[in-house]
């Protein structure tokens, strides 16, 4: 089954529960993929490597010039078929490439080599800019939901220090009670705004990749195909992986680099046809008897053999720097492979682990709803402390960041794990938004050119600008999961109703 199944599911994730006309993770990626300028650079870039196989064709391909000169002799002797007035010339020579050691074939195979790389790169770029993106989503959602939940704490702590001061006020409970819920709710005020620091930065991460604010956002999809086991996610990532099937061709388009340096110290063989043509516009002349004729061409057809004797070292120079460029290209091979299979592992690591971290911040939230609801009770009886009251709720609060903070993990690693499978890019995806842009087009239109006149247009930025966008502020779009909101006391014990403790 495809990655297209990823973005057409319903949500499981479950962080909270979106309106019904929100923005899906699918839209975030359409509009990325469509307007973010670092892929549209990455785009040109492909382009501009397509172009290094007609360069090298070139040099094995006709070539045809023409050249033109006019003199006016300032200074004549009295003779003036040893120095006429004027001259008016003009060559043309047609040169044919026979044999150049090998070094323009080797060099159109390594540039139709690095264009594939380039297009394996391109993929790179599509599936970092789907992570980033993913990522940025979810922590939208995930600071969305931590904001909700610090102002419900903040709502708590606000009536449970209005309920310490009510009972201290008829003796119920000491000034250091009070004191305690003082500075709780300080401490809550400030992690609040700490947590909408974050809100507001992670909207504008969005922005950078997105290209626009996020509204109200839907719960993203579940993730399909994940792989059973980090060695079978490997194994698979080492096959697909576009960033290692980049470094691997560009390996092989070394070699040819190579054989084409030593091609630099071999004849060379064209075929050469010129015509000439020469008029001196009646300024050739005799001092005595018939005036000679003023014009005249000639034309030749021939070889040219060129043997290097001596280049100053030039070609052994590009010999050795040729190697070393292949042996760096092949250390690179080594070098992603290596980044590639700790990345797999890692993004599988962060996956499992926070999955079983969401098991357990569940069980967390639900035992300290019980443990909140227990020590509220007691404390009615006079068993417990309002500290004790205040731990609890800070306990609660903790186990809910945890349990949407590990959701998010969890599906950003579980992308990211697809990701560095080969298995997120636009292709997998089934995006929707227009055709999928083919760098294979523009290759295939360019790779067999031979005009001199092929230039494009002023190329017109795709990439939209966020400069307009508002900057972002801490509101949230999407409500607090009822199941993770903390049940806010909205009606404290009072001293009428409690009775009086030591």
């Amino acid at each position: 089954m495809r990655v297209s199944v990823l973005l057409a599911g319903v949500a499981m994730l479950g962080v909270v529960a979106g309106p019904a006309a929100a923005d899906t993770l699918r839209e975030a990626l359409v509009k990325a993929y469509n307007s973010n300028p670092g892929l549209a650079a990455a785009r040109a870039d492909v382009r501009a490597t397509d172009e290094n196989v007609p360069i090298a064709k070139s040099a094995g391909r006709p070539n045809v010039s023409v050249n033109g000169a006019y003199t006016e002799n300032a200074l004549n002797s009295s003779n003036s078929l040893a120095s006429p007035d004027r001259l008016l010339q003009g060559n043309t020579q047609l040169t044919v490439p026979l044999y150049r050691g090998g070094r323009v074939a080797n060099s159109v195979k390594g540039a139709e080599i690095r264009s594939d790389a380039a297009r394996d790169q391109l993929r790179g770029s599509e599936s970092d800019l789907f992570v980033g993106t993913v990522g940025a989503y979810m922590d939208v959602i995930r600071d969305e939901a931590i904001v909700g939940l610090n102002k419900e704490n903040v709502k708590v702590l606000e009536v449970n220090l209005q309920a310490a001061k009510d009972r201290f006020q008829v003796g119920d409970l000491t000034r250091t009670d009070v004191a305690q819920s003082e500075a709780r709710l300080a401490i809550a005020r400030s992690q609040l705004e700490t947590a909408m620091a974050r809100l507001i930065s992670s909207k504008e991460s969005y922005i950078r990749f997105v290209g626009t604010p996020p509204g109200v956002l839907e719960d993203p999809p579940a993730l399909p195909n994940l792989p059973a086991s980090p060695d079978a996610a490997v194994d698979m990532a080492l096959k697909n992986n576009p960033n290692l099937l980049a470094a691997v061709r560009a390996g092989d388009a070394s070699k040819y680099d190579v054989s084409a340096a030593r091609a630099g110290r071999l004849p060379t063989v064209s075929g050469v046809i010129g015509g000439n043509y020469s008029n001196y516009l009646g300024s050739l002349g005799a001092t005595t008897g018939p005036k000679p004729g003023q014009t005249g061409s000639a034309g030749t057809v021939g070889l040219q053999f060129t043997l290097p004797l001596f280049q100053g070292g030039l070609p052994a120079a590009q010999l050795r720097q040729a190697q070393e460029r292949r042996a760096q290209a092949l250390e690179t091979v080594t070098d992603t492979e290596r980044a590639v299979i700790a990345q797999t592992r890692s993004a599988y690591a962060i996956w499992k682990s926070s999955l079983e971290v969401i098991a357990s911040a569940q069980r967390a939230v639900e035992a300290n709803k019980l443990s909140l609801e227990g020590v509220r009770a007691e404390n009615s009886v006079g068993n417990r402390t309002i500290l004790d009251i205040l731990n609890a709720e800070q306990e609660l609060l903790n186990s809910q960041v945890t349990l949407v903070t590990a959701q998010r993990d969890a599906y950003v690693a579980g992308f990211a794990l697809l990701a560095a499978m080969g298995q997120a890019e636009a292709r997998d995806l089934g995006l929707e938004g227009g055709a999928l842009y083919d760098p294979l087009t523009n290759y295939n239109k360019v790779k067999g050119s031979w005009s001199d006149f092929g230039g494009k247009p002023e190329y017109k930025p795709t990439g939209t600008s966020t400069r307009s966008t508002p900057a972002q502020d801490s509101s949230q779009g999407r409500p607090l999961d009822p199941q993770l909101n903390a049940p806010v006391d909205t009606a404290p014990d009072t001293p009428a109703n409690v009775p009086k403790t030591n």
